[in-house]
């Protein structure tokens, strides 16, 4: 098949053959999801204005009415369905070039919602963990969004103990699974910032929250997290017992 002039200009310049990070479908413009693509995405329009999900009228939804997360504000752009689910899934089993699409998604959010942030601070795993995955997902995120915000991250915090699985956990259950892992090894780094957490995805907020509140003791004076996705029941694997609620 005779080849078409990109083709051959992308050979002689030797340009990057640039595919659709979710279909494959192969582009020209530079993008790394194609318009249809984006198009079917599932964004969020009206969202809780705390924890950020998708609601179905503007106001605080009956969670964060209930208890409220640590955090200022979150911010997610899409729901964790459809494309959306598995750009992440996909992304945290290894495919780390889909960095660069994620946060060109999130990118739009970071500038309208969280104008004045001072520093990014990327969730923080364990040695171990970024072991088994082979890279620290998070923190390369944080890092392509810097590059585009100008906006540098922030290792002030590490994660300084395992954690059990949090697949299958209630809200409750993740925050107990989650005290006392997050340390603020830098708290001068901390203090009156204004800082954004970064994470791929918000299901229970458990994580956020703990994080929220070890940078608040540290002194920061405002703690915002933003996502690519949210999911919007927040007792996904469950409801709480009367006890948990």
């Amino acid at each position: 098949m005779e080849r078409t002039w990109y083709q051959r200009l992308k050979t002689r310049l030797r340009l990057p053959n640039f595919t659709c990070d979710v279909c494959g479908r192969e582009l020209f413009d530079g993008a790394r999801i194609c318009s249809d693509c984006i198009g079917r995405l599932p964004y969020i329009g009206i969202c809780c204005p705390l924890c950020g999900r998708r609601v179905k009228e503007a106001g605080v939804c009956v969670e964060c009415k209930a208890r409220r997360l640590a955090a200022g504000k979150c911010r997610s752009v899409c729901t964790h369905d459809g494309e959306a689910s598995r750009l992440v899934m996909r992304y945290k089993d290894g495919s780390r070039y889909l960095s660069t699409a994620i946060a060109d998604l999130m990118l739009p959010v970071l500038e309208r919602e969280f104008p004045d942030v001072q520093a990014l601070v990327p969730v923080p795993a364990t040695e171990a963990a970024k072991k088994r995955r082979g890279f620290d997902h998070v923190r390369l995120l944080a890092e392509a969004l810097s590059s585009r915000c100008g906006v540098p991250v922030l290792d002030a915090v590490i994660k300084q103990k395992e954690t059990a699985q949090q697949k299958t956990l209630s809200r409750r259950e993740r925050e107990k699974n989650l005290e006392g892992c997050f340390h603020v090894r830098d708290r001068a780094a901390v203090k009156d910032k204004i800082l954004l957490i970064i994470d791929d995805t918000l299901t229970t907020g458990a994580t956020v929250h703990e994080l929220s509140g070890v940078l608040l003791r540290a002194r920061a004076k405002r703690v915002d997290a933003l996502t690519l996705t949210s999911v919007e029941n927040r007792t996904p694997f469950g409801l709480p017992s009367d006890k948990e609620r």
